[in-house]
């Protein structure tokens, strides 16, 4: 059993190994994605974000899964290719995963644990608009829904968690970025 989140085994989208131990002293920003959802246009705003903030030191990490209303059917090569050639993924993805219910990657169970209240937008309740649908979403501390988001720390430590429907470049985000990256 891993003794920190660091330390969790993980597969890249290519099949290598890898932890996010890999990234130390990195600023992470851990998101479960799909190619098939109303909110993949969140790609873009991801590589932008990477691609802007990488050199001050924010990694984009993509988890690939299919929790959700099957919006993520793809094999890794498919999902790999359609990141790429839609959205010009430059961020480190990894192989599909699994972020809730019984068989829940390691990973997500200890983001979840450590963090377990994702930040909304003021007046916006994702949780509620799910319901509206007619769906029933995971109680808490369970992500919700595709691109959820958790930030690590330089430390290692989680230190904030946005709803779905929070875009990569709100200012919730990115103040808790600026701050991490700060530290």
């Amino acid at each position: 059993m891993p003794t920190t989140i660091q330390d969790v085994p993980l597969k890249t989208i290519t099949g290598g190994d890898a932890n996010l131990g890999d990234y130390a002293g990195k600023v992470l920003l851990v998101v479960n994605v799909a190619s098939k959802c109303g909110l993949t246009p969140q790609y873009e705003g991801l590589e932008k974000l990477y691609a802007e903030r990488r050199g001050q030191g924010l990694v984009v990490l993509g988890f690939p899964a299919n929790d959700f209303a099957g919006q993520e059917p793809g094999t890794n090569e498919e999902i790999q290719g359609f990141c790429r050639s839609t959205f010009g993924v430059d961020f480190p993805m990894f192989s599909k995963i699994t972020v809730t219910g019984p068989d829940i990657h390691p990973l997500y169970r200890e983001l979840t644990q450590r963090f377990p209240k994702a930040a909304s937008r003021p007046g916006e309740n994702f949780r509620e608009r799910l319901q509206g649908y007619g769906m029933t979403p995971n109680p808490e501390p369970g992500v919700l829904w595709n691109f959820e988001k958790f930030l690590i720390g330089k430390n290692g430590e989680v230190v904030a968690r946005f709803a779905p429907d929070v875009p990569p470049n709100d200012p919730l985000v990115l103040s808790a970025i600026d701050k991490a990256l700060a530290a």
